[in-house]
């Protein structure tokens, strides 16, 4: 059995601009989100972030930057550095930026997308990474508004255990909403989950990770924009055969879309954010995870999201032979 679970924590943080609505990102809400991560007892391994900027008028406008070429990660990296620094523990995490989508207007940025992946070095080595080429999953289902669609991307990387050498790999996403130029679209009551175009993005992400790893363990978190008992959710846990993780633990009803909320808009509350992996990965609790607009989480507030947060044990394999070449890191750009 293994002896030393890892923990994994997987969060829509609404490019840090939730204290404004989404309309810009300001300084207070790095700050507190890097705090309440710094807060999780023990320290999470792998941080999977969704919707987290480059650089914009969004990202800039509310927030000073401490040099003209800062990205929004840089800005938080710097925040998670001083709430190390206050607590007087050595910051253990190196980030990284996959891009997804820039809205522009000529040269100059109205908004962008991406997703980032925080891993803590004391534990673990990245072995290998697709920064420089996220895989693309978008669906396009009318072809026209192609180059207007915002593009969706799987996140991946392959990590290597420094105590024993056994790899994870990892993946890190977040689907398109339901396109409303289908039929099915506006003859469904549910609407998330039940696109079309998010079951080829959710077959197009299933195809990759079989692709990648046949044989070692993958976890995949994200903002799925689908609930349980959704045509994706149960297209990963039953044709795919993924394993959700608040379902091994019991958290969770996989036939009750309502469960469970991890988003929120206004009075409406969705279960979007789903960490799954493979078959062999023993999920032990998800500690941590609270229902969004609960008062008692540390993200409370924070985030028009709550993240998930669970411990897993690796199954049993053979140590490393020797390293895989490494791609050149993107640290914290």
């Amino acid at each position: 059995m293994d002896a030393n679970p890892l923990r994994i924590v997987s969060y829509n943080v609404r490019y840090f601009g939730h204290a404004l609505r989404g309309l810009a990102s300001t300084l207070g809400p790095k700050r507190r989100v890097a705090a309440a991560l710094a807060a999780l007892e023990p320290l999470p391994d792998i941080l999977c972030l969704q919707e987290v900027e480059t650089q914009s008028f969004r990202s800039n406008v509310a927030h000073r930057r401490a040099h003209p070429g800062e990205t929004q990660l840089e800005a938080f990296m710097g925040r998670m550095e001083e709430t190390f620094a206050l607590l007087k523990r050595p910051m253990p995490y190196e980030a990284f930026y996959f891009r997804a989508h820039r809205y522009a207007v000529g040269d100059f940025s109205l908004y962008t997308t991406g997703l980032a992946i925080l891993v803590n070095t004391q534990r673990l080595t990245v072995d290998t990474h697709n920064v420089d080429a996220p895989h693309p999953i978008t669906h396009h289902h009318v072809r026209l508004l192609r180059e207007r669609k915002q593009s969706r991307i799987c996140a991946h990387m392959r990590l290597v255990r420094k105590d024993d050498g056994r790899a994870l790999h990892v993946f890190n996403t977040h689907l398109s909403l339901p396109t409303p130029f289908a039929r099915a679209f506006w003859n469904t009551r549910d609407k998330m989950g039940n696109g079309i175009n998010q079951l080829h993005e959710a077959r197009t992400l299933a195809d990759m990770v079989r692709k990648h790893c046949p044989e070692e363990p993958f976890v995949i978190c994200g903002d799925f924009n689908s609930p349980p008992a959704s045509p994706v959710f149960q297209f990963f846990c039953d044709e795919a055969r993924f394993t959700s993780a608040q379902v091994a633990v019991g958290q969770i009803d996989p036939s009750a879309s309502r469960g469970f909320s991890t988003a929120g808009f206004m009075h409406l509350r969705m279960h979007l954010d789903h960490i799954f992996s493979s078959p062999g990965i023993q999920w032990l609790d998800t500690e941590g995870t609270l229902a969004f607009g609960d008062t008692r989480s540390l993200f409370h507030g924070l985030s028009d999201h709550m993240p998930l947060i669970a411990r897993f044990h690796l199954p049993p394999s053979l140590p490393l032979t020797g390293p895989r070449p490494v791609q050149a890191s993107a640290g914290r750009s």
